[in-house]
């Protein structure tokens, strides 16, 4: 097989499977990459009855469009042509209908008729979805076309006024693009200036380098004149020479013509022509077929480095979107339940990480223990508890009418009670501060399991479950902590107090305090004393309420923060599986549609590194 046909071959194969797999261009920025834009095309722009569809017919060498008034082509046809050596008569295929041949061409038309309604509906709309139809004949070359709607300037009955500038658009989202050859079929007969198909092409390619001028109804001109001017440049000029074609009129339309005996007849009226005789060598719709041909392959070659290096960074691209978005969901219900534990358990990594420092926040429940705590500790109001007024006034009231003996014990005992009891507050203030970060870094682990952000109910699930056992946490470190104050409390420490410096008479003996027992100095000295002993069991508190919020919240929500969840989902059944798993439809079909493009991507990159082209 020559260069050429592998080369044109190739492009129709690729054609194909973006017709497939649903990439037909224009699909707007934030869609799926596409990789029909990147092919180079041949799209045929015309005006309504500019001739459009004999130049196609003439190429092919069939009847096979349909015709009528009005817009009859309202879906891009992309029309693959393979040249057949074999002897085998002409036959056409269809993308939609595989593995059924026509050899009827009138069938062939019916077919195109009848696939564009099925899209569009009878209503006259239009459709970007192209039919794909590849017909097989000896008396073609191989070549690719994309005939395109005729342009026009009125909406015809049943269809709205927004049908021209949308025949319009769609047309301009094909010769837009710089690797699209543009076939201009403007009719002789009518001004040059006035082509619907030159104006667009002057548009979008004012170099003229894309452009390929065709003039139809030679024929049909005026006596007297002809198309010498367009037809050598001077009208319009073009980087590539105009031609001329001298297609079937519409008494040979009607008759049913032989198209072969039709390009016969086309020869001869160039050979024979006074006007154009000169010109025959490049006239006609055998030599504009060649001519396209070569153009096309000449296009593809130079783009096919382009074109491979796009689909390999967009492979990279899709495979990196794929791997963000997830596996599709399981079927069966352990498959189900194996998808949940492994998210879980995902999320479950990152907020360990965040506690253990591989990830931020962690370092804010020591900042508790290391600042909070200290400076609340520090703010307690001990100073006003063991004023001299307060401590008289307990020390006095603690032994009722009887007066103390020895020592004022129960003052002692209510003054050490009452100041030990403000170490609640820190302690319980310290369980609530870790208690709100370790809510704050479930929040952040669920926002980074970017796998569980797939599923909304599952997310809010285990935000639940994580918050809800953060709260049994939350309680077992308040009554931890608490109990430790309560047991501060409930045995002191004797041998602090034995160890204090006794009061002595002046004999030297130790004994009572003076009759007076509300002297200052004594009460002073009692207040110096329980100061004392509170200082020492806030050091103890200091470093022992950390271990218990750290015991009790900390190490238990790292160890079995879903242990109750991973019980309850175990229960479930599939249909409350799947309930769990229920992703976004936004992000399924974006997932689906990424897996088709990836497919569509592989396949054009394995056809292109099967190919081997002239360098």
């Amino acid at each position: 097989m020559s260069t050429m046909e592998n080369l044109i071959g190739l492009v129709n194969r690729i054609q194909r499977a973006c017709t497939v797999l649903g990439d037909y261009g224009g699909e707007g920025a934030s869609a799926l990459p596409t990789l029909w834009e990147s092919l180079p095309t041949v799209a045929v722009v015309g005006g309504q009855s500019s001739g459009k569809s004999s130049v196609l017919e003439s190429i092919v060498g069939r009847d096979f469009l349909p015709r009528g008034s009005g817009i009859v082509t309202r879906r891009p046809l992309v029309l693959q042509l393979h040249k057949t050596d074999d002897g085998s008569p002409d036959y056409a295929e269809f993308l939609h209908l595989p593995n059924k041949r026509f050899t009827d061409f009138a069938r062939v038309r019916n077919e195109i008729q009848e696939e564009t309604d099925r899209v569009t509906g009878r209503s006259k709309m239009i459709s970007p979805v192209p039919i794909h139809l590849s017909i097989y004949s000896s008396n073609v070359v191989n070549l690719t076309l994309v005939d395109l709607p005729g342009l026009t300037k009125v909406a015809v009955e049943g269809q709205p006024e927004s049908i021209v500038g949308d025949i319009e658009n769609m047309v301009r989202s094909y010769v837009d693009k710089p690797n699209c050859l543009i076939l201009a079929i403007s009719p002789a007969n009518q001004d040059i200036a006035t082509s619907d198909a030159i104006k667009l092409a002057r548009e979008v390619d004012p170099s003229g380098d894309r452009t390929f001028g065709v003039l139809t109804k030679l024929d049909l001109m005026d006596k007297g004149t002809n198309a010498i001017d367009v037809l050598d440049g001077r009208a319009y000029r073009l980087q590539h020479p105009w031609v001329g074609v001298a297609n079937r009129s519409q008494a040979d339309i009607n008759k049913s013509v032989d198209m072969i005996a039709a390009r016969r007849k086309e020869r001869e009226y160039f050979a024979t022509s006074p006007d154009y005789g000169h010109l025959s060598s490049r006239m006609g719709s055998e030599y504009l077929a060649k001519l396209l041909s070569k153009q096309l392959e000449s296009a593809i070659k130079s783009r096919i480095p382009s074109i491979l290096s796009l689909i390999n960074k967009t492979i990279d691209e899709l495979e990196s979107e794929m791997n963000h978005l997830g596996r599709p969901i399981a079927v069966d219900a352990g498959a189900q339940l194996y998808t949940i534990l492994e998210l879980c358990r995902a999320f479950d990594r990152i907020f360990k990480e965040h506690l253990d420092g591989g990830r931020p926040g962690g370092e804010r429940v020591y900042g508790v223990f290391d600042n909070q705590l200290p400076a609340a500790l520090k703010k307690l109001p001990f100073d006003r508890h063991l004023s001299l007024q307060n401590v008289r006034k307990v020390v006095s009231e603690a032994d009722g009418y009887q007066p103390h003996l020895i020592a004022p014990e129960q003052g002692y005992r209510r003054l050490i009670d009452g100041a030990l009891g403000y170490f609640k507050g820190p302690a319980e203030a310290s369980v609530d501060a870790v208690h709100f970060i370790l809510k704050e870094l479930v929040r952040k682990s669920l926002n980074e399991t970017q796998e569980l952000k797939r599923f909304p109910t599952l997310q809010a699930e285990v935000a639940a479950a994580a918050n809800e056992a953060l709260e049994r946490f939350r309680e077992d470190g308040r009554k931890t902590a608490t109990r430790l104050v309560d047991m501060e409390s409930s045995y002191l420490t004797v041998e602090f107090f034995r160890k204090l410096p006794q009061e002595v008479e002046k004999g030297g003996n130790p004994a009572a305090p003076a009759m007076d027992r509300y002297t200052e100095a004594h009460l002073r000295r009692i207040g110096s004393n329980v100061s004392a002993y509170v200082g020492m069991v806030c050091d103890t508190l200091k470093n022992s309420i950390p271990k218990a919020v750290v015991y009790c919240q900390v190490r238990e929500a790292k160890n079995c923060l879903l242990n109750h969840f991973y019980t309850q989902v175990g229960k479930k059944e599939g249909k409350q599986l799947l309930a769990l798993l229920d992703e976004d439809p936004a992000l399924m079909e974006r997932r689906e549609g990424c897996a088709k493009r990836l497919e569509l991507y592989k396949s054009a990159r394995d056809e292109i590194d099967a190919v081997s082209w002239a360098r």
